[in-house]
């Protein structure tokens, strides 16, 4: 079912997939699973796995029922291009997107090969955000060029968990970066000058900033929980959202 979420980036999610299994670092603490775990715990028939991946097709259409215009996050509890969802199954999620262009969708995923091959042979609907997780420079930054060369309306970064400085970034053909660092009880700490340089970068290259957390570790090294750490970094929140009019697709 569709969701209001507290995600500070988003209105609703959308998960017509859930589960996923771990690609790289940024996903050694993942927060679906733990959700899932908790779910299952409650009796969520969807959740009876727990985290195993499972396919729900009688989800697809509930984006349709909705009149609102809304922004959706689409799988927040899994990865739309898990090597073990079907082509046929990202295509009827395409259709509704397609279907639906009051809403605009944010897709977000470390598979960047797998998305890369999956839009070489199908377009990309207009109100579709496609974004990469970027953590680290080993595993996230060479994602960023996987999107780049991907014609949707919106490119996106979530360098969510933030575990190391990134280095210097070619940010071109990107339009939107979001920076956090990671929560829950095995938090691992983000340095403040870690995210500073993204927004550096962003500011100098044009790409619109969002500021989303501290996470489980403030910006003066000290642990709390995410809520007290809040969400200003130099003294001021960074909401940022990029203009669909404005970006331009190829």
């Amino acid at each position: 079912m569709t969701t209001t979420s507290r995600i500070e980036w988003t209105e609703q999610t959308w998960n017509p997939t859930i589960g996923c299994t771990k690609v790289s670092p940024g996903c050694k603490h993942c927060y679906a699973e733990t959700l899932s775990r908790r779910l299952q715990a409650m009796g969520l028939d969807a959740y009876r796995h727990g985290f195993r991946l499972n396919l729900l097709p009688e989800r697809l259409e509930e984006p349709r029922m909705r009149k609102k215009p809304t922004i959706y996050f689409v799988n927040s509890m899994s990865d739309l291009f898990h090597e073990r969802i079907p082509d046929h199954f990202i295509d009827a999620v395409m259709a509704v997107i397609a279907d639906t262009p009051r809403h605009r969708y944010q897709i977000l995923t470390k598979r960047h090969m797998r998305l890369s091959a999956y839009f070489a042979e199908r377009p990309v609907p207009s109100n579709v955000w496609l974004g990469v997780s970027v953590e680290n420079r080993r595993h996230g930054v060479p994602r960023i060029d996987a999107l780049r060369n991907i014609p949707a309306k919106i490119r996106f970064l979530s360098c969510e968990p933030l575990l190391e400085d990134l280095g210097d970034m070619d940010l071109s053909g990107i339009h939107w970066a979001i920076v956090g660092g990671e929560s829950g009880p095995k938090a691992r700490p983000m340095q403040p000058e870690w995210a500073r340089a993204i927004r550096r970068q962003c500011e100098a290259q044009g790409v619109t900033f969002f500021f989303k957390q501290w996470g489980g570790w403030g910006a003066d090294g000290k642990r709390r929980s995410k809520k007290a750490n809040g969400r200003e970094l130099d003294g001021r929140q960074w909401n940022g959202m990029p203009d669909a009019v404005a970006a331009t697709a190829f």
